[in-house]
């Protein structure tokens, strides 16, 4: 148990120095914007995310703090390097523990060396693996956790969209249920970018958004029969060569038919099921948007009131695991038949 602890604390130690050199590096967004050395791109996106702050607390019921009203630059591209696994013939992932996130399918690191020595380390323990740098880092509620140069690069509706994905985590979040969480506030974080461009009547990027959502949603209805026959094959007992040389094919058609409807859609997105993919590519992809559907269903049955959605996500938040997956997966269903 005290090598454990020894093994756990170096990757604590990292998470602690990493938090608090972000924290220091802090500024209040009015100083940031009033600042006549601030780039006037960072001033217009600032103030735009701080009327959008205001907007989240007002029509969006999300939590009025100090979270997102400050601004930090951390001399990077990313705040961390999420380090995602699962077994080389199995779509479960591997899972983490944490104090106050609970058991979740990742594991962050402030150092992209770091974060890329722990996946080789999971390779050769035999382990899908995917590394990817994150823009955005939250800490659920527990300090008031800046905006991030990171982010400053996006289009104005994904760096909203995400402010409104990272406060939806300190609205509702179940330790050690990723799969809800992210789903749960990717939903809030669509149901809000709509809402607030509809009510700027900013209807040219209101399309746009609708248009990508549409095809998201198109692409992640090619994952769910993907993600059925790598299942089936798993269990299908063949040889292991032959089982892998199968793998390889059913996730590359994924690629190829993913980069077929993006052709045919005419909308400017990356293709972010472009090969190679493994296990743990669809198991970050199911953290995100595995229940989503579920949800929007849940606002439609809410005739879109966000309060009355917020109560009914918390009373299925309080059932136990199985009951909880019955009743999204119930959702799902309903609104795949409307």
């Amino acid at each position: 148990m005290l090598l454990l602890l020894l093994l756990e604390g170096c990757y604590y130690v990292q998470a602690v120095r990493g938090h608090t050199d972000l924290m220091r590096r802090r500024r209040p967004v009015e100083e940031v914007i009033e600042d006549a050395r601030s780039p006037e791109e960072l001033r217009y996106k600032l103030e735009l995310l701080r009327e959008a702050r205001d907007f989240s607390v007002t029509e969006l019921l999300l939590p009025d703090n100090e979270s997102y009203r400050s601004y930090a630059d951390l001399d990077r591209p990313f705040v961390v390097w999420n380090v995602f696994a699962a077994p080389e013939f199995s779509l479960e992932p591997k899972t983490w523990c944490y104090p106050v996130a609970g058991c979740v399918a990742y594991r962050g690191y402030f150092d992209a060396e770091a974060a890329g020595k722990a996946g080789r380390k999971l390779r050769r323990q035999g382990y899908d693996v995917g590394v990817g740098g994150v823009a955005a880092y939250s800490t659920l509620g527990r300090f008031s956790d800046p905006l991030l140069n990171t982010m400053m690069h996006w289009a104005d509706t994904d760096l909203v969209a995400t402010m409104f994905h990272e406060l939806a985590h300190q609205k509702l979040y179940i330790k050690g249920d990723s799969g809800f969480n992210e789903s749960f506030a990717t939903a809030v974080a669509e149901f809000g970018i709509e809402r607030w461009l509809g009510r700027r009547g900013d209807y040219e990027r209101l399309d746009a958004y609708l248009e990508r959502k549409a095809l998201r949603k198109d692409m992640m209805l090619l994952v769910e029969p993907t993600r059925a026959r790598l299942a089936a094959l798993y269990q299908s007992g063949m040889e292991e060569s032959a089982m892998r040389q199968r793998k390889m094919e059913i996730l590359a058609s994924l690629s190829s038919n993913a980069a077929a409807l993006i052709a045919v859609s005419q909308v400017d997105v990356d293709n972010w099921l472009a090969a190679p993919l493994n296990n743990a590519s669809l198991v970050s992809l199911q953290l995100y948007e595995g229940y989503v559907d579920s949800f929007r269903m849940l606002l439609t049955r809410c005739h879109e009131n966000i309060a009355c959605f917020f109560d009914e996500a918390t009373e299925i938040a309080q059932l136990d695991v199985a009951s909880r997956r019955e009743v999204l997966e119930a959702l799902s269903t309903a609104n795949d038949q409307r």
